[in-house]
C-alpha cells in the first residue's frame, strides 16, 4: 500500500518513536524510508550580528543532522529496510513547509512523525509543525506521540525518563 514513507528526525524522544513505527510499517509493506532532517535558519538569524560566525553555527547544525540521520539510518538498515537519508536547508522557511514540498517531490505515500503532544501555551509559543504538516500534507499523516515522561533525546539517541521535580 505505502511505497515510500517520509519519516521526519529531528533526534528527539517523540521523532524516534515516529522512526521505530515507520520502520515496522515499511518492514510490513515493503516500503523505503525517505528520512528526512531540516536544517532551518530562523534560530539563527535572531542571534545578536557578530557573536558567533555563522559559517561554524551552519557547519555544527549540518554536522548534528547528519548524525542524526546516520543513527535513524543504521536503525533502519538494521531492521532490514530500504532507506534514502537525507539532510536538507530548509532555508528561513519552517520544517513544516519543507517535509510537506518533500513528501510531494519525493512522490511519497505517507508520512510517518512523533510530536510532542503540546497543548495549552506551550503549543501556542513553540508551535506545531506536526499540525502544519497534518494541514498541509497532499498524503496521510500518522503521528506517533512519546510515551509519557521522556525527554528529549541524549547525546546518543535514546530517550531517557524525566525524573519528577524535587
Amino acid at each position: 500500500m505505502y511505497t515510500k514513507i517520509l519519516v521526519p528526525v529531528d533526534g528527539s524522544a517523540p521523532s524516534t518513536c515516529g522512526l521505530h513505527e515507520a520502520i515496522g510499517l515499511a518492514k510490513d509493506a515493503g516500503s523505503t524510508l525517505l528520512l528526512l532532517h531540516v536544517i532551518v535558519q530562523m534560530p539563527l538569524t535572531l542571534g545578536y550580528p557578530g557573536v558567533a560566525d555563522y559559517g561554524q553555527v551552519w557547519d555544527m547544525l549540518d554536522r548534528a543532522g547528519r548524525d542524526i540521520v546516520e543513527r535513524a539510518a543504521k536503525e533502519a538498515a538494521a531492521a532490514g529496510v530500504a532507506y534514502v537519508a537525507r539532510v536538507v536547508d530548509g532555508g528561513a522557511g519552517s520544517v513544516s513547509d519543507v517535509v510537506v514540498d518533500q513528501a510531494e517531490a519525493e512522490h511519497c505515500d505517507l508520512i510517518v512523525m512523533g510530536t510532542h503532544g503540546r497543548r495549552g501555551m506551550k503549543r501556542l509559543a513553540l508551535g506545531s509543525d506536526a499540525e502544519m504538516i497534518v494541514r498541509h500534507s497532499p498524503v496521510p499523516v500518522l503521528l506517533v506521540r512519546a510515551p509519557a515522561g521522556t525527554e528529549p533525546a541524549t547525546a546518543a539517541g535514546e530517550p531517557k525518563p524525566s525524573r519528577p521535580a524535587a
